[in-house]
């Protein structure tokens, strides 16, 4: 079969236009060069693709970046979209060699021994292939796909660029950007009560029982002060994680919805745990592998009994710490946080140390509390 000839009336009747750009060349080693520049983020799609990771049928795997994540995108579209935003990070791109750098002339001594100021070259040509076009998004998929879809005129952004020589660099550059550690989710936490402006919405959602958790663990009056283990407060026995899970519980079905303010929620918190620490004195405030009272299951199970019983009384004109306090006694002996066995129903029997923080023994755990509860608290009206 012959081999078709390339033709090259379209090449030469293209219109190639270059754009031009303020950047910074920076030296890094021996022979290492990158070029930081700001552009509005509309026109990254004009001369960046995405590589995504993908296989053909038996073939070996091509490119090097996930597949965009719709929630994700839409997420930091809502934020582009909002008042005020900002997106300090900047996107990371890989070049190939038809972008030119060209230093000003010049510079007065304004230059530094290991950067220079110029312009950046970048071709952008309409009738090429997406996978041919100049860069690829090495990290910032989510917030180019964001930055293309958002219903904006335009949104200037810091790109660092950096020229590559061929996938297998942009794929080892890919790995060593994404592969550094993200900041630990429970210093996020700690830091949600004190961040203001628009956020993702599942931050958002977990804004206010930050909040919540922040004040338990630092108030005076609190039950829990100093008792929640953060990343400022290493010697808490409670995983703040732990904490959210029982306080989002609360929020979003139990006793906390009912509150309108911070401060009437944090009263019912603290007149609870405080009768819990009362009756249970030998099991509160130890390590979660002594206690289960203060581990994940057991924690997020009371949580379910604080709704339970204020519940009960919820035509009480005040949820105290001696009415908690009246309907936990009677559940003193059927808990075995300590010592002892749980017998749960169906003839689930587990040591007390057995029981672990996963949804299965939660549920066990949560069932048998409230089951005890009714029998012998709400049936015997107590």
């Amino acid at each position: 079969m012959a081999t078709k000839k390339p033709t090259t009336a379209k090449s030469t009747s293209r219109k190639i236009k270059v754009l031009r750009l303020a950047a910074l060349e920076v030296k890094q080693g021996n022979n290492r060069t990158l070029y930081s520049f700001a552009v509005d983020g509309k026109q990254l799609h004009e001369f960046c693709t995405i590589s995504r990771v993908s296989r053909y049928g038996s073939e070996g795997l091509e490119g090097y970046q996930r597949p965009e994540i719709v929630s994700h995108i839409n997420q930091i579209r809502d934020y582009l979209e909002s008042e005020n935003p900002l997106l300090p990070n900047a996107i990371v791109v890989a070049f190939d060699d038809s972008v030119r750098f060209k230093p000003n002339a010049g510079n007065n001594g304004a230059d530094s021994p290991f950067s220079r100021s110029g312009v950046l070259e970048i071709p952008i040509d309409d009738s090429i292939a997406e996978e041919n076009k100049p860069g690829w998004i090495v990290d910032g998929q989510q917030r180019s796909a964001a930055l293309r879809d958002a219903r904006i005129s335009g949104f200037p952004v810091c790109v660092v660029g950096f020229l590559a020589q061929g996938l297998e660099e942009q794929r080892q550059q890919f790995i060593l950007v994404n592969a550094t550690k993200p900041l630990p989710k429970g210093l996020i936490y700690e830091l949600l009560p004190s961040t203001g402006g628009k956020l993702p919405t599942a931050l958002q959602r977990r804004r206010h029982p930050a909040l919540l958790a922040e004040r338990m663990n630092f108030d005076e009056d609190s039950p829990l002060r100093g008792m929640i283990r953060t990343p400022t407060n290493g010697t808490g026995v409670v995983a703040d994680n732990t904490i959210l899970k029982m306080l989002e519980n609360s929020l979003s079905d139990g006793v906390l919805y009912l509150y309108t303010t911070i401060d009437e929620q944090l009263e019912v918190l603290k007149q609870f745990w405080s009768a819990v620490a009362e009756v249970f004195p030998d099991a509160w405030g130890l390590l979660p592998r002594k206690s289960r009272l203060m581990h994940g299951a057991g924690f997020i199970s009371m949580g379910f009994l604080m709704d339970t019983i204020a519940d009960r009384h919820r035509k009480s004109n005040a949820l105290t710490k001696h009415l908690f306090k009246k309907d936990l006694l009677p559940l003193k002996d059927v808990c075995s946080w300590t010592e002892g066995v749980w017998e749960f129903d169906e003839g689930n029997v587990l040591k007390w140390s057995e029981v672990q923080n996963v949804p299965r023994h939660i549920q066990m755990l949560s069932s048998h509390l409230l089951g005890q509860y009714r029998e012998l608290v709400w049936r015997k009206g107590q």
